[in-house]
């Protein structure tokens, strides 16, 4: 006797489609494949708009798109011998998934994934195909994650499953600019206690980095605004010695970094973090554990609750600087 298992099928769903550069996001219908070998879809639940969805959509040339990438969700369907996740999972996507064995993966001194690294061609990484499309056309995806959508397809390793108390209207900024903050922090800089610290740029990563600023030549600076020009004057704040400056942010123009050779001979060390160093599937599921036992402020980052249809208030909240963090609350 054979029995039948359900096997997905292509969903029909809203989506906010960016159609050019900073062009107003249209809510349109679209098709989302099932999950294919590796692959989970999910149902998004709410995602929270990050600055570098809008530096993506102002300055990048990959549209039709779907942006966002700070999300929670439920597991709707999984793709063929998907184990370690199950239909009613609570899950974080991440831009940047964990392979577990890729060299970086193994090493304790990377959370750079080589497998699944950062996604810059709007593909998903198993197949370098869309799972979007609308009317037989694709519609790229952003980071591997597309959050900016009733339901999304993401690789399996780029998705956290995490305690269902957890509410999902508040973690989702753990997925991205919380937790990169964080672990800028914890992490990279391993700050000691009695340390001075500058921040450039207090929006959520910035504000999540530490919240007193004090004078002086600085034993650590965190450069989190995306300006490569500031990335010097966080150096000249460090003292000699022993001075750390951490960058994390993502710049719109001008990637490349000058500095004079002078503040390195004088003992100043520049750093680079992504994702505040965390391994996503190995430390964000504790992390979330100990936003639950309210070690850290979650809450406090989120200043205004919009409906997906508002979605484009987000942008110009945060392109005003009239915000934090906007969670987008998906139908339901």
């Amino acid at each position: 006797m054979s029995t039948s298992i359900k096997q997905p099928q292509v969903i029909t769903c809203k989506a906010a489609v960016a159609w050019g550069a900073g062009q107003p996001l249209v809510v349109e219908e679209v098709e989302v494949n099932p999950p294919q070998p590796e692959e989970i879809r999910i149902k998004v639940v709410c995602t929270s708009l990050c600055r570098s969805d809008i530096t993506a959509w102002e300055t990048q040339a990959i549209f039709p798109r779907i942006f966002g990438h700070e999300a929670s969700g439920i597991v709707e369907s999984v793709g063929p011998g998907i184990t370690e996740f199950n239909e009613g999972d609570h899950v974080l996507t991440v831009f940047i998934g964990e392979c577990k064995t890729c060299r970086q993966c193994k090493s304790d001194k990377s959370n750079t994934c080589e497998v699944l690294g950062l996604e810059r061609r709007g593909v998903m990484h198993s197949d370098q195909q869309t799972r979007f499309s609308i009317k037989g056309k694709p519609v790229y995806h952003y980071c591997a994650v597309s959050s900016f959508s009733e339901y999304t397809v993401v690789h399996s390793g780029c998705a956290v499953k995490v305690s269902s108390i957890a509410p999902l209207e508040k973690i989702c900024l753990l997925s991205c600019g919380l937790s990169a903050g964080l672990g800028a922090a914890w992490n990279v800089a391993d700050i000691s206690k009695g340390s001075t610290v500058v921040i450039f740029g207090l929006g959520t990563v910035g504000l999540s980095v530490i919240k007193r600023i004090t004078d002086g030549g600085a034993d650590y600076s965190f450069e989190c605004i995306g300006d490569t020009g500031m990335i010097t004057t966080a150096l000249q704040s460090c003292c000699d010695g022993w001075g750390l400056a951490v960058t994390l942010g993502v710049p719109k123009l001008k990637p490349e970094v000058a500095a004079h050779y002078g503040l390195f001979l004088s003992g100043r060390t520049l750093k680079g973090s992504l994702f505040g160093g965390w391994k996503p599937k190995t430390d964000l599921p504790s992390l979330v554990n100990r936003y639950l036992k309210k070690e850290f402020m979650v809450d406090e980052f989120i200043t205004h609750n919009l409906l997906f249809e508002d979605i484009n208030q987000a942008f110009n909240l945060m392109k005003e600087g009239k915000c934090l963090r906007s969670v987008i609350h998906m139908p339901k």
